[in-house]
C-alpha cells in the first residue's frame, strides 16, 4: 500500500465525513480518516478470508466481554503498515503518537477475562486459524473513573461517541431476539480481527439491540412523546451499558436479557447460515465448536435445544447430542460466589420456553445420574435447578463435551476439590488450557524498544509469532553488555511512564525508584488491602527510623471496583487517604511515593506493564485461577511478587524461583487451618500489624462518614453473614509478604543480579503466548484446521 493512496484516502475521508481538508480537521478526524482508509485498504483481505474458511470446521467464542482496547496500531502492526503510515504522518507534519492517543478505548470488558478474548482472537488470526467471536456491542463500556476526595467516581464511557471507523454494520445479518415482554431487533455490527502478516483477517460480530418499530406515530400524534419511543428506548436500554448494576431484580432482569441477546442472536446466525447450505443439521456440530467464555453466555445450551426442536423440529435426544458436541466450557473461577445462579422466578417471567426445556435438561440429568449408581439422596447435589436458584454452572459441564480450567494448579483444584463429582461423572470432558497473552500487543506494540532489541540479539523476528524463540535468549543472561542494554531500555520505559503519570494525574515520580506495580481489577481475593498495609507499616518505620535504608519505592496501583461493590470501593478510598498522608509527608525524604491512577484500562496498561520493576500478584492461595497480567509483566522482564497461586506456579516454574519472590500460605496450608483460624490472633503476633490496621477505625483517615473503613475492619475481624473473618487471609500473609518485600529491596541493591532475574523472566515466558493457549484448543477443543 502505496503513502500516497493511503494519503489520497484519507483526504477523500476528511471530505465526505467532516467536509474539510485534511488539514482542517482535528487529530479525531484525522484518526478516524486515517483508520477508513486502513480499513478500505483490508477489506478485501477480509472477504478473501471468510471464503477460504467455507465448508471448514469453524470455532466461534461467545463471550459477554472484549477488552479491546485501541485498535490503530494493533491493526497497522499486524497489516505491517506502521512504519509507512508514521513516515506519511510525518510528511504531512502530523504526529502519529497523538493521532494514536485521540483513539477512544474499546472498555468493552472488566478485567481478564475481556482482555483474555481479544488476545484469543489476535491469536487465531494469526495462526490462520477460523475463529469468531460474538458478543455484544455495549454503547457504553467499563466505566470511566476519576477520584474525588479519594472516593472512586463513575462516568459513563461513550466510546462510540464520534462513531467506530473498525466496524461495519451488518442489517441484512440482522435477526430478532423474543422475549415474554416483547421482540428486539439485533443488529450486527463486524469488527476486523487482524493476524499477524495479514494471512487471515477474522471477525468480531458484537450485536446492538434496536427495536422493530423505533417509532409510534399513532402516540406522537395523540401528544403521547414519551411513549411514541418507549419500545426504541426499551430495546436499546439491552447493549446500553456494561454490566448493569444488579443489586435488585430490575438490574438482574437486564444482566439476563443481555446474556439471552447476544447468545440468542449469535446462535440464530450460526442456524440461518448453516442452513443456506445444508438441508440437514446432521454435520452441524462436525462444523461448529461453540466456546462459552465462563458462564456468562450458559443460556446457549437451552436457546440451540429450543432452536433446534421447536424451530427445526429435531427429536429431543437428537437435538441434545447435536447440543452437547457443538458446545464447550471454559471455567474462570474457585470462587463459589463467582459460580452463576440465577432466581427461578426471572427465567419463568422473562424466558418461559427456555425454563421449561432447563427443567427438562435437570430432569434428564437426574435420570442419568440415577443409571450411573447416584442414590437418590445425593442427586441434590447435582441438580440444575436448585430450591430457587439455576446453576448454570451445572448447567455448563453437562451440556458441554469438554470444560477447561485456565491454569494448571486452577484446573487440579477443580478436579480434585471444587468440581470433583462433576469429574468422576465425566473425567474425559475435563481438560486444561492454561492462559495466554499475544505478544504482539504487550511486547511489539507496548514496548517497541525492547521488541527491537530482542529482534536484535535473536538474528530474526520470528518471536511475534513463535514466542519459545525467547528462550534462546537464555545464552545472554551473563552478558553485562545486553543486560546493561535492558537496564536503559528500562529506564526509558520508566521515563515515558513517569511523564504520562505527571501530564494526567500531576503527581511527580522518582525515576530511579523502583517502580512496584498492581494493576488488575479491584476485588478483596486480589489483595489490594494486603499491599496497601504493608505500604503504611513501612511509612511508619520510616518515620520512626529515620536511618532505615531502603531503595526509593513508587506503589503504583490501577483498578476499578463495580459500581455497586461497596468493600471494594472502601478499597480504593483508604488507598488514596494512604497516598495522600505518605506524599505530602517530607519527613520521609521521598523514599516511598503513592500513585493510584485514575482510569485504568488497556491503553494505560501499554504504558505500565513495560515500565515495571516488580509485579504484584499477591491473590490468595487458591483464588485466582490464572491471571495474564502476571504474563505481561514477565514478557517485560520484572519479577513476580507473589502467592503460589493460578498461573504464577508455572510462572516460577518457567523461570525459577529463584528469579522472583514467592511468598504466604499455599492452597494446602490454608485447608489445614482454616476452621482454626483467628485473624485477632495473628494481627496482634506480628509487630507493626495491629496498628495497620487499626487505621481503618482509630480516626488517622477518613472515609466521610460512609461506614466504609469501619465495614472493612469488620470483615477482617468479625466476618459477615455470607463469609468468615479475614477470609482472604490478609492478616496470616502479611508478615511472609513483608519479608518478601524486603527480599526485593536488597536484591534491587546487587544491579546486575536484578537486571539477569528480569532477564531470566523475559527468556522463559514464551510458554504464555495465547498463540500456544489457542492452538491447544483448536487441537484439543475445537478440532479446527488452518486454511
Amino acid at each position: 500500500m502505496k503513502k500516497q493512496e493511503i494519503l489520497k484516502k484519507m483526504e477523500g475521508y476528511a471530505l465526505t465525513e467532516f467536509g474539510k481538508t485534511l488539514e482542517e480537521c482535528t487529530s479525531k478526524e484525522k484518526y478516524i480518516a486515517l483508520s477508513k482508509a486502513v480499513m478500505e485498504e483490508i477489506v478485501p483481505t477480509w472477504i478473501n478470508s471468510k471464503q477460504k474458511f467455507e465448508g471448514k470446521k469453524q470455532a466461534y467464542y461467545l463471550s459477554a466481554e472484549f477488552l479491546m482496547g485501541r485498535a490503530l496500531t494493533n491493526n497497522l502492526i499486524n497489516s505491517k503498515l506502521k512504519s509507512e503510515v508514521e513516515d506519511l504522518l510525518n510528511e504531512i507534519n502530523v504526529d502519529y503518537n497523538v493521532i494514536e492517543e485521540a483513539e477512544e478505548d474499546a472498555g468493552l470488558g472488566n478485567g481478564g477475562l475481556g482482555r483474555l478474548a481479544a488476545c484469543f482472537l489476535d491469536s487465531g488470526a494469526t495462526l490462520d486459524l477460523p475463529l469468531t467471536g460474538y458478543g455484544l456491542r455495549y454503547e457504553f463500556g467499563i466505566f470511566k473513573q476519576s477520584f474525588k476526595d479519594g472516593f472512586q467516581d463513575e462516568d459513563g464511557d461513550n466510546w462510540l461517541q464520534h462513531g467506530d471507523p473498525w466496524s461495519i454494520r451488518k442489517e441484512s445479518d440482522s435477526v430478532t431476539v423474543s422475549f415474554a415482554d416483547g421482540d428486539v431487533l439485533a443488529v450486527p455490527y463486524d469488527t476486523p480481527i487482524i493476524g499477524y502478516g495479514q494471512n487471515t483477517i477474522n471477525t468480531l460480530r458484537l450485536w446492538k439491540s434496536e427495536a422493530l418499530n423505533n417509532f409510534d406515530f399513532e402516540e406522537f400524534n395523540n401528544q403521547n412523546y414519551h411513549q411514541s419511543v418507549k419500545e426504541k428506548n426499551d430495546a436499546e436500554t439491552i447493549s446500553k451499558c456494561l454490566y448493569p448494576n444488579d443489586s435488585n431484580d430490575e438490574g438482574k432482569k437486564l444482566r439476563l436479557k443481555q446474556q439471552y441477546f447476544f447468545v440468542s442472536a449469535s446462535l440464530q446466525d450460526l442456524v440461518r447460515k448453516h442452513k443456506e447450505k445444508y438441508s440437514s443439521f446432521d454435520n452441524f456440530s462436525a462444523l461448529h465448536s461453540i466456546q462459552l467464555n465462563d458462564t456468562h453466555p450458559a443460556v446457549a445450551i437451552p436457546e440451540l435445544m429450543r432452536i433446534l426442536t421447536k424451530n427445526e423440529g429435531i427429536s429431543w435426544n437428537k437435538a441434545w447430542d447435536i447440543v452437547v458436541k457443538s458446545f464447550a466450557y471454559t471455567n474462570h473461577t474457585l470462587l463459589a460466589e463467582a459460580l452463576e445462579q440465577w432466581p427461578v422466578h426471572l427465567y419463568q417471567s422473562l424466558l418461559p420456553t427456555i425454563y421449561e426445556i432447563i427443567v427438562k435438561i435437570d430432569a434428564q440429568l437426574k435420570e442419568e445420574l440415577k443409571e450411573k449408581g447416584i442414590k437418590e439422596e445425593e442427586l441434590y447435589e447435582y441438580e440444575i435447578i436448585s430450591g430457587d436458584c439455576i446453576k448454570m454452572a451445572w448447567l455448563s459441564i453437562y451440556g458441554t463435551s469438554s470444560t477447561n480450567g485456565v491454569a494448571e494448579l486452577h484446573t487440579n483444584l477443580l478436579i480434585e476439590s471444587e468440581l470433583t463429582k462433576w469429574y468422576n461423572l465425566f473425567p474425559k470432558r475435563f481438560n486444561n488450557k492454561t492462559n495466554g497473552i499475544t505478544q504482539r500487543r504487550w511486547l511489539l506494540q507496548s514496548n517497541p524498544e525492547l521488541a527491537g532489541y530482542i529482534t536484535k540479539l535473536l538474528g530474526s523476528d520470528k518471536w511475534i509469532t513463535d514466542l519459545t524463540e525467547l528462550k534462546k535468549l537464555e545464552k545472554f543472561a551473563d552478558d553485562k553488555e545486553a543486560l546493561e542494554d535492558f537496564v536503559n531500555i528500562k529506564q526509558t520505559k520508566k521515563d515515558q511512564l513517569a511523564d504520562y503519570i505527571e501530564e494526567h494525574e500531576g503527581i511527580k515520580i522518582d525515576r530511579n525508584s523502583i517502580f512496584d506495580i498492581q494493576i488488575k481489577r479491584l476485588h478483596e481475593y486480589k489483595r489490594q488491602l494486603l499491599k496497601a498495609f504493608y505500604i503504611l507499616d513501612l511509612y511508619y518505620r520510616l518515620k520512626e527510623q529515620p536511618g532505615f535504608d531502603i531503595h526509593p519505592r513508587t506503589f503504583i496501583f490501577g483498578a476499578k471496583a463495580a459500581p455497586g461493590y461497596f468493600r471494594a470501593k472502601g478499597i480504593i478510598k483508604y488507598i488514596n487517604e494512604i497516598a495522600k498522608l505518605i506524599n505530602n509527608d517530607k519527613d520521609i525524604n521521598g523514599k516511598i511515593k503513592v500513585v493510584f491512577v485514575e482510569n485504568y484500562r488497556v491503553s494505560y496498561a501499554e504504558k505500565l506493564f513495560p515500565a515495571a520493576d516488580v509485579s504484584e500478584q499477591i491473590s490468595t492461595a487458591g483464588k485466582e485461577a490464572s491471571g495474564t497480567g502476571n504474563m505481561k509483566f514477565m514478557l517485560n522482564g520484572a519479577p513476580t511478587i507473589g502467592t503460589y497461586d493460578g498461573a504464577n506456579v508455572e510462572i516460577v516454574a518457567e523461570a525459577g524461583e529463584e528469579n522472583n519472590f514467592i511468598f504466604g500460605l499455599r492452597v494446602e496450608d490454608i485447608e489445614k487451618i482454616k476452621d482454626s483460624y483467628d485473624p485477632k490472633e495473628e494481627c496482634e503476633k506480628v509487630k507493626g500489624l495491629k496498628r495497620v490496621v487499626d487505621t481503618l477505625v482509630d480516626g488517622t483517615f477518613t472515609d466521610g462518614d460512609t461506614g466504609m473503613f469501619a465495614e472493612l475492619y469488620d470483615s477482617i475481624f468479625k466476618g459477615a453473614s455470607w463469609h468468615r473473618p479475614d477470609q482472604y487471609f490478609l492478616m496470616k500473609d502479611f508478615d511472609s509478604y513483608r519479608q518478601a518485600q524486603q527480599e526485593v529491596d536488597e536484591a534491587y541493591k546487587d544491579k546486575v543480579a536484578w537486571a539477569r532475574k528480569c532477564w531470566m523472566n523475559m527468556s522463559n515466558a514464551g510458554k504464555f503466548s495465547s498463540d500456544r493457549t489457542i492452538q491447544q484448543y483448536a487441537d484439543e477443543i475445537w478440532k479446527i484446521e488452518k486454511a
